[in-house]
Parts: structure tokens; C-alpha cells; sequence
């Protein structure tokens, strides 16, 4: 079979036919001159519908919003400079909560990164320590791959925002793009089963337990309708208790004769008396955040948690 000859385009195009190809249908976004080319070509595809918002962070938390209410990916586009770093607050949340976000900034062309130049910032650097992964792109022939990518590793294993720093320079460039065979290789492999031997030790545990209590939050959530569901039957089979955590609120029915209510700083008497006294903790979900322990050589003492 000969080679077809691919349609060169610019790397905005790239960029937008990329999203179109992993399902995109919603970007929450603020134009500003580094990434006036990929809304040239936002508006060339009304598969797309832009959500204008008044400030970068209201788009980051609209994305999470987007995100929890439908289980895909948020998306967001804002400028270079002070766009990006308005947007660290909702990347950081979404990075704290697992939320599954692709943040697309602008950048200044790639001969002025480190020149100071008008509205430059360190995204990379900046967004690092709070998100799964982030990329400067310099070749606009990347893009097709970079954001395939970019949404295997959001979704995948713990979900969380990725950042794709694109270069004003790169957005106008062209190079080819196969929008059906640019697949990002699999270079992110997530945990996958988890130690039998260590689960049935767990199982123990709660079957020999005097007064365990499932501690649950927004991880229950995150995963899907079939997480809840199995929450209650976990509930039913092993007749503990359940709290949870703000995040995780929803889980589990509040009508429930095992509901304890939310625990913590702003949770109620009976979840944290419960949680003080149990001798096996089940945590599902959550990750023992202060607002939940306190101090920690007071937290629970007696118990045996299992995360």
C-alpha cells in the first residue's frame, strides 16, 4: 500500500482535531494573545462549544464541575503569563481531589522562553508540583501525540489534571497530522490488581472485627456508579458503619440505618466517636486528610486501619 500524502496544518488545527478525536465537546477558556491562533481555530469547529468565563480560575473549576457532573475529562484553554497562573488554583484543587483536567496554556514563542518577555511565566515549573504530568511542546508534529497522552494520563489510574504548554509560534507552524493514527504510545501504566494475599488479609480483619467502621470519600465517588453500589453491599455483608469524608458525600445513602453522617472538623459526633473507638478502620477512597485526623497520635489509637 503506498504511503498517503497527509494535509499539512498548523499546529492550532492540530491541536483542535486532536481534542475532536478524544471526544471533546466542551472547553472552558479566556482568549488572550498567546493562544488567539487556537481560537482562530476553535471557531472553525462547531463540534466544539467554548464556555466563556471571567477569570482562568472560574474555568479551571468550571472544568472540574464539567467533569464530576459527567465523568470525562475537563478542558481548559487560557493565555500565557498571568492566564496560566490565575489557572494554578483550579489545577491545584483538581490535583488535590483527582479530578481528570487537560489545561492547554499559551505560551510566548519558543525564542523568547527565558527572555522575560511580555506575559512569559514557568508554567512547567510552576505547574509541577501540582499536576500528574505537564509538557512544553516545541514541534507543532508532537501535538497529535502529546495530547493523546495527555488524556490517558488524566483518566487513568488516580485521575488528575495535565498541563500542555503550547508555544505561540508552535500553534502558527504546520506539520502533518493523521488524526487516526497519531495514538500516543502507552508510556503511563498505572497500578493495576491489588495483592490478593493483602486483600484477603483484609477480609479478615473486618470478619473478626468488634466494632470496624468503613471510612469512605470522593475516590468512591470518582470511580464510577459500580463503586457505590459495591459500598453498600460491603455495608450490608460486613454490618459496619459508614462515614465519609465532604468529598465522598453521596456514596452511600443517608437514609441508611448504618449511616453515620460526615466525619471530621465539621462532621458529626457519631461518625468521630465511631471512629475513635473502632478497632478495624476500612478506608476506601480517601487519604486521611488533617481535616479528618486531627492530631494524629490522638487519631483512633486502638485501631487497626487498613487503607
Amino acid at each position: 500500500m503506498r504511503n498517503r500524502k497527509l494535509a499539512e496544518k498548523s499546529g492550532a488545527d492540530i491541536l483542535i482535531e486532536a481534542l475532536i478525536a478524544q471526544g471533546v465537546d466542551t472547553v472552558f477558556g479566556y482568549p488572550g494573545g498567546a493562544v488567539l491562533p487556537i481560537y482562530d481555530a476553535l471557531f472553525q469547529h462547531p463540534k466544539i462549544r467554548h464556555v466563556l468565563v471571567r477569570h482562568e480560575a472560574g474555568a479551571a473549576h468550571a472544568a472540574e464541575g464539567y467533569a464530576r457532573s459527567t465523568g470525562k475529562p475537563g478542558v481548559v484553554l487560557v493565555t500565557s503569563g498571568p492566564g496560566a497562573t490565575n489557572a494554578v488554583t483550579g489545577i491545584a484543587d483538581a490535583f488535590m481531589d483527582s479530578i481528570p483536567m487537560v489545561c492547554i496554556t499559551g505560551q510566548v514563542a519558543t525564542n523568547l522562553i527565558g527572555s522575560d518577555a511580555f506575559q512569559e511565566a514557568d508554567t512547567i515549573g510552576i505547574t509541577r508540583h501540582c499536576t500528574k504530568h505537564n509538557y512544553l511542546v516545541k514541534d507543532p508534529a508532537e501535538l497529535g501525540a502529546v495530547v493523546a497522552e495527555a488524556f490517558h494520563i488524566a483518566t487513568q489510574g488516580r485521575p488528575g489534571p495535565v498541563v500542555i504548554d503550547i508555544p505561540k509560534n508552535v500553534q502558527v507552524a504546520t506539520a502533518e497530522f493523521d488524526r487516526h493514527g497519531n495514538n500516543a504510545a502507552k508510556r503511563y501504566v498505572p497500578a493495576g490488581d491489588a495483592d490478593f494475599a493483602a486483600i484477603t488479609q483484609a477480609v479478615e480483619l473486618l470478619a473478626k472485627a468488634k466494632a470496624p467502621i468503613l471510612y469512605t470519600g470522593g475516590g468512591i465517588i470518582n470511580s464510577g456508579p459500580d463503586a457505590s453500589a459495591a459500598l453498600r453491599e460491603l455495608a450490608a455483608l460486613s454490618g459496619a458503619p459508614v462515614t465519609s469524608t465532604l468529598m465522598g458525600l453521596g456514596s452511600f445513602p443517608a437514609s441508611d440505618p448504618a449511616w453515620l453522617g460526615m466525619l471530621g472538623m465539621h462532621g458529626t459526633y457519631e461518625a468521630n466517636m465511631a471512629m475513635n473507638q473502632c478497632d478495624v478502620m476500612l478506608c476506601l477512597g480517601a487519604r486521611f486528610d488533617d481535616r479528618v485526623t486531627g492530631r494524629l497520635d490522638a487519631f483512633s489509637p486502638n485501631s487497626i486501619k487498613v487503607h
